[in-house]
């Protein structure tokens, strides 16, 4: 007879984390190519950020301890001009933003803010500071200095500071390989007609728009008959990729075949269960070098079990340092109930630093409206029963 091997809500996110242990591939990709790939090495600063001393604003570039005299405008220089220092007693330099500030000047004062000027001389005030709008070289970033760490998702702005570097070409990680599944004869996809006796297949289009949503692309492999011998023949063409998801045929029911057919495959379980509701069945281990992870066939539980164990797992999987989820402090806006010795997982509404469980928390796992109206996840401790207004909560924006 089969039974579930059971673990706490902590112990399913240590255990999932810590099926994660190989180190992808590496690729070389262009800066053009890069975002949302995660970076594969350490960079660091090969050119001064600023390069050299320049101005930050449209002024006068001129010796501090001239501060409140008039002076002579010896020359004007541009951006992109090298200009050497060549300033007599008495003389400033005219200068536009981000031109480079010649040796022999200190400080620069807007125009705006200088007492008077002509195209000849300027009268400077006496309250601009010594280094004003001063931009000196390296003081940004230095050279050696490390920009971005091994394991950072590149961003729109990474490539800002990428290209300032000269950097055209960068190493990532390799995209990890998903497949995903579902099970169940009942199941027809979305672009099939579905009769009263059978359903659509909700999971592998939701899941798919997740993963994608958190940067991954997974292939959609079909619905997995309820049939022993033909889910052992699934599985076993999949065990290329760096990942299986399945939905459905964990639970203890007669038709529920997928674990013994992954098992037949070489599968070796972490867990099969998890003190928590909804989700209970859910499963994750390894086949060979493939992550499996198996989320319960109701839409709801499907989701959100992926989002919390396979999110942050597959993050890791992918080279990702920051995979686990942000949480977010919050006050609780109405009171509502949790089923006390386990871990209820509440989908809710979080606005103006408030979380409101959606319907009170009285909703099914089979349902999908909670998904829609919800934006946050907060998990009860398994001695909860009561959670009261204005009480302080930890959630996860989702």
């Amino acid at each position: 007879m089969k039974q579930l091997n059971i673990v706490s809500f902590d112990e399913a996110i240590d255990k999932s984390i810590n099926l994660i242990q190989k180190e992808n591939p590496k690729e070389f990709v262009s800066l053009f190519q890069s975002l949302g790939r995660v970076l594969a090495e350490d960079i660091t600063c090969i050119k001064n950020l600023p390069a050299f001393n320049n101005s930050a604003m449209d002024g006068f570039a001129f010796k501090y301890k001239d501060l409140g005299k008039t002076l002579k405008i010896n020359t004007t220089i541009y951006a992109g001009m090298s200009t050497k220092s060549s300033l007599e007693e008495g003389e400033c330099y005219k200068i536009m933003t981000g031109a480079q500030v010649p040796a022999d000047v200190d400080s620069i004062i807007p125009f705006e803010n200088c007492t008077h000027y002509d195209d000849n001389e300027v009268t400077l005030d006496n309250k601009t500071k010594k280094g004003n709008a001063l931009r000196l070289k390296g003081e940004e970033q230095n050279e050696g200095s490390v920009l971005f760490k091994k394991g950072k998702i590149v961003t729109s702005s990474t490539i800002a500071m990428l290209a300032s570097q000269g950097i055209s070409t960068v190493v990532v990680y390799k995209k990890i390989t998903i497949a995903i599944f579902s099970t169940g004869d009942e199941l027809k996809e979305p672009w099939e007609k579905a009769n009263d006796d059978e359903i659509y297949n909700v999971n592998s289009s939701a899941l798919l728009s997740l993963l994608h949503e958190h940067g991954f692309v997974a292939d959609y492999c079909g619905v997995i008959p309820d049939n022993l011998e033909e889910s052992i023949n699934y599985f076993s063409k999949m065990k290329n990729y760096d990942a299986i998801i399945t939905t459905g045929g964990i639970s203890m029911g007669e038709a529920d075949f997928v674990e013994d057919a992954l098992k037949a495959n070489g599968f070796k379980e972490s867990f099969h269960g998890i003190n928590i509701k909804p989700g209970k069945p859910t499963m994750m281990g390894t086949m060979g070098n493939t992550l499996v992870a198996s989320m319960p066939g109701n839409p709801l539980a499907a989701y959100v079990n992926a989002f919390i164990f396979l999110i942050p797992a597959l993050k890791k999987l992918q080279g990702n340092s920051e995979y686990m989820h942000d949480k977010i402090h919050a006050k609780n806006s109405e009171e509502f109930n949790v089923r006390p010795g386990r871990v209820n997982i509440v989908l809710g509404k979080l606005n103006d630093g408030k979380f409101k469980a959606f319907s009170k928390n009285k909703y099914g796992s089979g349902m999908i409206t909670p998904i829609i109206e919800s934006n946050a996840i907060f998990m009860s401790s398994q001695n909860d029963s009561l959670i009261s207004a204005n009480s302080h909560l930890k959630v996860y924006f989702f």
